[in-house]
């Protein structure tokens, strides 16, 4: 078994707990806390003098809740799309550092020491994973800063030529200033597509061009059954031209020649079978 998997078993098998100190703690064994705390000190006394990896893995599993902890309280100031999950991932290696690292003759509470470890660890994680300096992240609040001062103290929304004297640079730099915050200004596509809604996903915004419309179905649906009727109104000459020209595609000349009558006559058959199936339709919908 690697050492990623005992580590991953020791995420997955850890139950935090809130101590007196608001820090999560991992549950005590039968018998209290009193053994526990003894098991914890033999346990590193055992790793202080062979450091392996089962031991180490044994106290990653003991301490495993305080990555949830850090990974929590961490989490709560970012983006909705992080997950928490990662933040949790790079918090063990952390935690791991720590436990290789930690002095205990130096008086140190591990916890103090682990969770600084936790938290940097995460950090360093989401910095190797931002596209924007750090730089420009400082510079963008320091702007964010200046507008709520500005604001604050104005009642409005402040002027470029304010905002620029406020952060003391010319309106040039700030222009300048205004292209490098662009690309903090990035969100995540399911964020704005679930603002000010309980949930959505961005596949419910994206159209469906073979869909069938239901509207479209039960207007066409009435349409044709008003059209039916319609028809069914007509005298027996006007209907059969209809249903001729209509479903059959026959031309005038040869509904001409099934009727028995001229083309000219069946035009004007035509016409008016046509000008009595509006005037119904007409009468239909008012």
């Amino acid at each position: 078994m690697t050492a990623e998997t005992h580590l991953s078993e020791a995420v997955e098998h850890a139950k935090p707990r809130s101590d007196g100190d608001g820090v999560a703690a991992a549950e005590p064994a039968r018998g209290g806390g009193h053994d526990v705390d003894s098991g914890i000190q033999l346990l590193w006394k055992q790793f202080a003098e062979a450091p392996e990896q089962l031991l180490r893995d044994r106290l990653v599993l003991h301490y495993a809740p305080l990555v949830k902890y850090v990974a929590g309280r961490v989490g709560t100031g970012l983006p909705t799309h992080v997950d928490v999950g990662d933040l949790v991932q790079s918090g063990i290696f952390g935690l791991v550092d720590a436990i290789e690292k930690f002095e205990p003759a130096r008086g140190l509470r591990f916890e103090t020491y682990a969770m600084l470890r936790i938290r940097g660890a995460i950090l360093d994680d989401l910095r190797s994973q931002d596209w924007v300096p750090r730089v420009v992240r400082s510079r963008a609040r320091e702007a964010e800063r200046a507008l709520e001062r500005l604001g604050a103290r104005l009642h409005r929304t402040p002027t470029d030529a304010e905002l620029a004297s406020e952060l003391g640079i010319t309106h040039d730099d700030l222009r300048d200033l205004y292209s490098q915050l662009q690309l903090t200004s990035v969100v995540a596509l399911e964020d704005l597509v679930a603002a000010g809604k309980d949930s959505g996903s961005l596949v419910d915004t994206l159209p469906d061009d073979g869909a069938v419309d239901p509207v479209a179905v039960l207007v066409d649906q009435d349409n044709r059954r008003q059209l039916a009727e319609a028809i069914a109104q007509l005298a027996e000459r006007d209907r059969v031209v209809v249903t001729l020209y209509y479903f059959e595609s026959l031309t005038l000349a040869e509904i001409g020649k099934v009727l028995g009558v001229t083309e000219s006559r069946v035009s004007q058959l035509h016409t008016r079978a046509v000008m009595r199936l509006r005037a119904k339709l007409v009468e239909q919908s008012i």
